[in-house]
Formats: C-alpha cells, sequence, structure tokens
C-alpha cells in the first residue's frame, strides 16, 4: 500500500509546469490535445472552469481531493480517429483496458443512457477517471465477479499533506474510525458513496470495491445537475466535481482524448501500474536537494579520498545520525470483519390489540463493509413510546447478537393497554452506529358482535325512566370483549346516521340531558350494563344505537307512551247478590 500511495499526488501537487509538460507531451505524440472549456485556465484554480459543487462529496469532491496518478498516455497513440466503439485487438499493455474494467465501464454507459440519456455519459471518460484514480483497478487485478482482489485504500485523509475529513462510516468502507480514505477503483470517499453507491452486478451489494458498483457510481455522479457531458463545459464541471483540480482535470482530459481515439481489450490483471511521481512531502530545508521524485534528499557529506563519502558527525547515545525508522503503521480491519450496516431483515407491520401480543417480531440483520452477512453484532432494541407496550418478561430494552446470518431477532412485544403509536428503535456499533426505527401500532380492544341479553320490552311514560336496564354483550370471534369502548346514541333511523334530539336520554355528572355516551366500557365478561333512560314529554317509538370498537352495532327500540286508562266500573267490587252474605274464606 506504501509503494501505491508514493505513486500518487494529491490535487493541486502538480505545478503549471508539469501540466505544460501533459500537453507538451500529448503534441509529441501527435495524440489529440485535450479541449478545455473557456475559463480553465490551469492556474490550480478549480472555479476558473465554473464548474458547479452541488453534488460534490466532502471538501467539494467525490474523492475528499485524494492523490491520484499523473502519468501522461503513451507517446504512440492508436491510429484511429474519431469513435472507438471498434476497438483495436492488439496493443501494449499500457495503452489497453483490463476486460472486466472495460465492461464495467461499457455497462455504466449503457445504463446511463437508459435512466439519463439527457446526460450523454461516454464510456470513455469512466476510463479516463479510472486510470487516473487507481491505474484500472490495479492493471485489472479483480476476481470474476469484478472485485478487487484487495482492497484499494487512499492515505488517511488527515490534514496532513492531504484534506482534512474526519471519519463519516465507522471505518466500514475503509477500515478507519479516525479519518476517511478513497476507496476502490474510482476511489469514493465513504460518505459520498454512502449517498451514490450503487449495485450494478445484481449481487444485493452497493460495494465500491467492485468495478462494476463503483463504474456505475461514478457515471451518475459525473451526470449529476442535469449535465450533458457532450457539452465541454458540462463536462469540465463535472471532472472537477470529482477533483477539484485543474491540474486533474487536464491529466483526466489527455486519458479521455486518448482512449477516444482508441484502445483495446488485455486480460485481467496483465495492466501496468502507473508509474507517477510520488506525493511530495513539504518544502525541503536548506542542506537537502530534491530528488526526482520531488522528496527531499539528504545532503551528501563531504568526501574521503577515493570518492567515498566520509561518515558524518556521530550522535551521543546510537554513535550514528541516521532517522530512526517510525513504527509500521496498523494495517486496517479487513472490510469482512468491519461492520458495515444495519438493514430491516423482513419485519412486517407492528399491530396489535391492547393486552394482546403482537404476531411480528422486529428482527435485523448486519452486513459488514462488503456487504456480507456479519456474526456477533451486538443489538440493542427498545421500547419507546406511552401504550404500555412492552418485550416478553416486561423489560423496555433489550440486546441480541446477531447469529451467523447475521441476524438479530428482538423478544415478542406484549401490547399495552393504552392504543396509539409507539417506537421499537434497533442500535449496533461503535463510534458511528447504525439505528433502525420502527413504528408500531396499538389499536383499542374490538368486538364484531354485540346484542342484548335479555329481550324485556323497553317502556317508559312520558317525563318518567324506564323500568327496565338495557344490558348487553360485545363477543369478538364467539368469545367474551372485554374491555371494549361502546358508544350509545338516540337515533332517527335504523342505521344511525341521523341523531335524535328528542325522545329518551341519558344524564350527565350535572343531571342534564345528554343523547351520546362515549366513556362505555363492557367489563370481563364483555358485558355492559347502560345507565338509566329518562323519557321526555314526547310519546313516540325511539331508537337507540350502540356501537363498539370493531364496527360492530345492535340498534334497540325505546318505547315512551302514557299508560292506558281503565274504567272505574271495572274495577269496583261486585255486590252481592240480595239475601246473600259472603263469608271471607267460603
Amino acid at each position: 500500500m506504501a509503494a501505491h500511495i508514493r505513486r500518487r499526488l494529491r490535487k493541486g501537487a502538480t505545478t503549471t509546469a508539469v501540466a505544460a509538460a501533459a500537453v507538451a507531451a500529448l503534441a509529441a505524440s501527435q495524440a489529440p490535445a485535450a479541449t478545455l472549456a473557456e475559463g480553465s485556465t490551469g492556474n490550480g484554480d478549480p472555479k476558473a472552469a465554473g464548474e458547479d459543487t452541488a453534488s460534490a462529496g466532502d471538501d467539494g469532491a467525490a474523492t475528499g481531493n485524494s492523490p491520484y496518478y499523473t502519468d501522461l498516455p503513451p507517446l504512440v497513440t492508436p491510429d484511429k480517429p474519431g469513435s472507438s466503439s471498434n476497438l483495436p485487438t492488439t496493443g501494449s499493455a499500457e495503452a489497453g483496458i483490463p476486460a472486466s474494467i472495460l465492461a464495467a465501464y461499457k455497462q455504466a454507459e449503457r445504463t446511463v443512457a437508459t435512466t439519463d440519456p439527457n446526460c450523454r455519459l461516454p464510456w470513455q471518460l469512466l476510463a479516463a477517471i479510472g486510470k487516473v484514480e487507481s491505474g484500472q483497478a490495479r492493471g485489472g487485478r479483480v476476481d470474476a465477479d469484478g472485485t478487487t482482489t484487495s482492497p484499494i485504500l487512499g492515505p488517511a485523509l488527515n490534514g496532513q499533506g492531504f484534506a482534512l475529513i474526519k471519519d463519516t462510516d465507522g471505518g466500514a468502507y475503509d477500515g478507519d474510525a479516525v479519518h476517511d480514505r478513497a476507496v476502490g477503483p474510482m476511489q469514493f470517499i465513504p460518505s459520498t458513496w454512502a449517498s451514490w453507491g450503487q449495485d450494478a452486478n445484481g449481487d444485493g451489494r452497493k460495494d465500491p470495491n467492485n468495478i462494476f458498483d463503483a463504474a456505475l457510481a461514478a457515471g451518475r455522479y459525473l451526470c449529476a445537475n442535469d449535465r450533458d457531458l457532450a457539452i465541454a463545459a458540462d463536462l469540465d464541471k463535472a471532472v472537477l466535481s470529482y477533483n477539484r483540480s485543474t491540474e486533474y482535470l487536464r491529466t483526466v482530459r489527455s486519458w479521455f482524448s486518448y482512449y477516444q481515439r482508441g484502445t483495446h481489450e488485455i486480460p485481467d490483471g496483465t495492466g501496468t501500474l502507473p508509474t507517477s511521481p510520488s506525493t511530495p512531502s513539504p518544502s525541503p530545508r536548506p542542506g537537502t536537494s530534491t530528488g526526482p521524485s520531488g522528496t527531499p534528499s539528504p545532503k551528501p557529506s563531504p568526501s574521503k579520498p577515493g570518492g567515498k563519502p566520509s561518515p558524518g558527525p556521530s550522535k551521543p547515545g546510537d554513535g550514528s545520525t541516521s532517522p530512526k525508522p517510525k513504527p509500521p503503521t496498523p494495517k486496517p480491519t479487513p472490510p469482512a470483519e468491519t461492520f458495515g450496516s444495519l438493514e430491516n431483515a423482513g419485519t412486517g407491520p407492528l399491530r396489535a390489540t391492547a393486552g394482546q401480543e403482537f404476531d411480528e417480531r422486529v428482527s435485523v440483520r448486519a452486513r459488514n463493509a462488503l456487504g456480507a452477512p456479519l456474526a456477533k453484532v451486538p443489538v440493542t432494541f427498545t421500547v419507546t413510546g406511552n401504550t404500555g407496550t412492552l418485550f416478553a418478561g416486561g423489560k423496555k430494552t433489550v440486546k441480541v447478537t446477531t447469529g451467523a446470518d447475521g441476524t438479530a431477532t428482538a423478544p415478542a412485544l406484549q401490547a399495552g393497554e393504552k392504543a396509539g403509536e409507539f417506537t421499537v428503535t434497533a442500535v449496533a456499533g461503535a463510534g458511528r452506529p447504525r439505528t433502525l426505527t420502527y413504528a408500531a401500532t396499538v389499536t383499542a380492544r374490538q368486538a364484531d358482535a354485540i346484542a342484548r341479553t335479555d329481550e324485556k320490552a323497553l317502556v317508559a311514560a312520558p317525563g318518567e325512566k324506564f323500568a327496565n336496564a338495557v344490558t348487553v354483550k360485545a363477543t369478538y370471534k364467539d368469545a367474551a370483549a372485554a374491555g371494549v369502548a361502546v358508544t350509545a346514541t338516540m337515533v332517527k333511523d335504523p342505521l344511525g346516521l341521523f341523531d335524535n334530539d328528542k325522545g329518551p336520554y341519558f344524564k350527565d355528572a350535572d343531571g342534564k340531558p345528554v343523547r351520546t355516551l362515549t366513556t362505555l366500557t363492557t367489563d370481563a365478561d364483555g358485558v355492559l350494563r347502560l345507565p338509566e333512560i329518562f323519557a321526555d314529554d314526547t310519546e313516540g317509538t325511539y331508537l337507540l344505537r350502540l356501537t363498539t370498537e370493531g364496527g360492530a352495532s345492535v340498534v334497540i327500540e325505546l318505547t315512551v307512551q302514557a299508560p292506558e286508562e281503565t274504567d272505574p266500573e271495572e274495577t269496583a267490587p261486585e255486590e252481592p247478590a240480595p239475601g246473600k252474605t259472603e263469608t271471607p274464606g267460603a
């Protein structure tokens, strides 16, 4: 990895002289010069090209302005002007593109042409960026699925010679939980990949180290902001959104022009790695010279006779002036062992009736940085809300560790007695935890039937109360429905569409007439005995409608009528016949 980094050059490090040399080399090779949009002055200021940055990632670039290769195209270019749709079959490895890498670029071009035809993305632009960013995935070192044989990681963006970008992914993609690093053959920083990552090979994962996924992500990123890449100015803006350096733009443009003239396919793994200058060190101190790679070289010691350099002055303690080697940099945690993401493992809608157990259980799946299931990840599940719902065992918080398939399933939920909504939150990972939140609902107890428990006539005289009480029973699936809310309303029609403002009524706490009650609930046996009902002075037949939570209803008839008058003669005692005396008990 160190050798890889030493061959890379950060944004802005290439001088105007290097850029001029690039153009000169292209001219000498008779390759078409990369035409820049008007305003690209080559002064190192990307704003001179008028690029927009609305779609850019940290520090305004998809790569975080990470180092890049500055190698120029070969001096001998393909003699194939115009389109390179029919590629030469042979040529140098340096000029060729590994088969899987080339296939990924062309697939991305076709996909974007379908979803965003106005962008007119050319695969040669992806090839140019892939060449500058990773040397075509290190010369095509990929497996059969297009995934690099080892992760391609840029240096830590720790502000020491590079941009300062603190960790945004918990090390999920780059194995670094302190600072971000550019990742994969197209060198996305994790925060940008989180927004633009794609699954182009259909394996269910968005892997920045897979060339098919990375190439499509780069294509969509370049097409952002409604760019038309057939327009020079839009193409320049797109490239500058990838790395905000005009020298970077010139280098990509030179390879883009080269690939437009023609290239050829080579076997995977046979491409050549770039040999660009290494990342420059800070300005050399007086007394040092600069080596060919731009790094300071130690000042030679005075020579002894015979041309051999004399040893420098000794240093007390170790007898040497040579700098002590730095301790080795810890290797990043392999992606296969790095927690990457937390996802829903198929949890369905969370709904239950008050007091009942939820049919669904909350289940999540942990994946590593490559998208594969990850075992032994602790997941904390927490219930939040005021419905009284708890996990089995009466706990609001439980911890479960993922199994071999990466899944963790919380205990069953027991609904509380209060209807309403609540949430279940799953949290996993340290440093930058991943969180999933599930919405859940507790519905009121329900009944699918309600009926009177007797058939006694309900009759009252005007101004009197009904002698017989109204008693009903609610059931759900033929079982007693306890705790079910019931609404009682005096209505004018059997369907209960119109309330009645005359006839029988209930009394509220202040003794005032009311014709609707909404605070009624069935008891443990599903039975409800209504409060007393009173009649006003209007005779007639009236209707009382009872409706339960769940939609069950019953309509009960109430009659208000004056008692029948009786004839006094019919009720007078019969007089005994003359001469006959009734004897009590006779």
